[in-house]
């Protein structure tokens, strides 16, 4: 245990069934948090890792399903989380697609389709969740962006677009709820060893990327967690507003 004032925290984690989400999931869990891991859709297999989570740590493991597409799903989806819990303490805006298309080659259902789950729903849900941490004056959110969203890489103008737009509202928010004594910050990745990245990126492209980074090579999924967890931390009390790059240089 790395954070002991992480112990009993209720933590609303997005995306948890794969990649960063899922790690971020076991590690706030190790910490002693409660953890409500929000999924499109739970399968055995999700289940039953959160039930040898559950037995390691003694801390229950509450799946909460909806689809990012859908505000209504989302909106029932937290009101299950709002009935457990009344306090929340920490949410981690970690769900995301990625497409890889040129700006002219973009079609509009597309673009529509990336800024709702990357953007749109992610409003919504923080909306509903910074209301209850102001009636706490506590609080604390983070949101995934990407080093795309600086880099600008080719051939993903609808993806860097979208995590460009988390990394100003993370910022904006952070100003509009500091009175309420909620902080909140982004995280930018860089490559970083998921299925996702070696499904949307080409083996020759992703080596000549890996290349460009000091470390030559790819984040494990740890280290972004690591930043996650020190963000959520009372060890990061200062750090607010704040895009952090995790990306060796890249």
């Amino acid at each position: 245990m790395l954070y002991p004032d992480l112990v009993n925290k209720n933590v609303i984690l997005t995306g948890c069934n794969r990649g960063i989400g899922k790690e971020t999931l076991t590690q706030f869990s190790n910490n002693g948090s409660n953890c409500f891991a929000c999924i499109r859709k739970n399968n055995s297999e999700f289940t039953n890792f959160c039930k040898t989570l559950e037995k390691k740590n003694k801390k229950k493991i509450h799946i909460v399903e909806f689809d990012l597409l859908n505000i209504e799903e989302i909106k029932e989806g937290l009101q299950k989380v709002f009935s457990v819990f009344d306090k929340i303490d920490v949410l981690v805006n970690n769900a995301g697609i990625v497409k890889n298309s040129l700006f002219l080659m973009t079609s509009q259902k597309d673009l529509q389709e990336m800024f709702q789950i990357n953007f749109f729903s992610q409003v919504y849900l923080t909306q509903l969740v910074s209301k209850k941490m102001i009636t706490k004056k506590s609080g604390n959110i983070i949101f995934l962006s990407s080093s795309s969203a600086k880099n600008a890489d080719f051939g993903r103008f609808s993806y860097s677009c979208s995590k460009s737009s988390i990394e100003t509202l993370s910022k904006t928010l952070s100003k509009e709820l500091a009175s309420y004594n909620i902080r909140v910050n982004s995280v930018s990745p860089g490559l970083v060893n998921t299925s996702m990245t070696k499904n949307f990126i080409k083996e020759k492209e992703l080596k000549n990327e890996i290349n460009k980074t000091l470390a030559k090579k790819m984040a494990d999924t740890q280290d972004v967690t690591n930043l996650i967890l020190f963000l959520a931390s009372s060890k990061s009390n200062y750090i607010n507003g704040s895009n952090l790059p995790i990306d060796s240089g890249l």
